[in-house]
């Protein structure tokens, strides 16, 4: 039988998004997941099985390095979890782990809305007590915003309604207003990183507004100045975002994600 390989230049945006978030993890981190967490999943498990084979992972919040976890409709329920080397208690055990400031360092977040100073809105669109849209809440957000974690964004839908000036509720801080406002109350960690489906932002240090350091193959600085809501800090040395190998296209083909759950969400 003939095996496929995936072309080099044969890769959708969602594997690519996949690919640059992988690249964030180190062999040492411990990292978790959340519900409807498909991008995160995968780029952990990509990770797992090229550069960070180390890395710990509470899947689905539930079980401790699944050997062989299978992706279905939901990425919190027992198929994630199944092969795990040993079960965590999500009421108990887990949040003790998290509240403690040297685990679990990484957390890979989406939300509806994104301001130029990384603050997140998943709570509701409009004003909060008559709102236009209410949206399913902060579960876990908050928490990971105010305690000391390194927080990576992504958005599968880069447009001026998902990356936006002001967030119309803060459901997890950023960097607040900037200028430092953050680490004035005390809080260390923060957004670091922002892939979305065009581009990739850090923080400029001194403001702490979003930076656009990336576009992505084939997309132009105007298509994302344009898509965006606010107008961000362009890093002078502005470069591309490096496209996955063939050998990543083809792990999330046929191995981490073969029904293709990564590209719910992208346009």
């Amino acid at each position: 039988m003939t095996t496929l390989v995936p072309d080099p230049a044969d890769y959708t945006v969602d594997e690519l998004v996949v690919s640059r978030m992988a690249a964030e993890f180190r062999n040492d981190d411990q990292v978790l997941n959340g519900l409807s967490s498909f991008v995160p999943v995968c780029a952990i498990e990509l990770a797992r099985r090229t550069h960070a084979p180390d890395l710990a992972w509470v899947a689905g919040g539930s079980g401790v390095d699944p050997s062989s976890p299978r992706l279905t409709a939901s990425t919190f329920e027992w198929p994630m979890w199944d092969s795990a080397l040993m079960y965590v208690d999500v009421a108990d055990e887990l949040w003790d782990w998290v509240s403690d400031v040297r685990r679990f360092r990484t957390f890979c977040v989406g939300a509806a809305q994104l301001d130029a100073f990384g603050n997140a809105n998943s709570s509701v669109i409009g004003d909060f007590h008559q709102p236009r849209v209410r949206l399913p809440g902060s579960a876990g957000l908050a928490d990971m915003g105010s305690l000391s974690k390194r927080l990576i964004y992504f958005v599968p839908d880069h447009s001026p309604r998902s990356l936006v000036e002001r967030v119309d509720f803060r459901s997890a801080i950023g960097y607040l207003d900037g200028h430092g406002e953050r680490a004035q109350l005390g809080l260390a960690g923060g957004p670091e990183i922002v892939i979305t489906n065009l581009a990739v932002f850090d923080f400029e240090p001194t403001s702490q507004r979003m930076r656009l350091r990336t576009l992505h193959p084939g997309v132009g600085l105007e298509d994302v100045l344009d898509a965006t809501g606010f107008e961000p800090v362009v890093a002078a040395d502005l470069g591309e975002t490096p496209p996955p190998s063939s050998a990543e296209v083809s792990l999330l083909r046929t191995t981490i994600d073969p029904h293709g759950y990564r590209k719910r969400g992208f346009r």
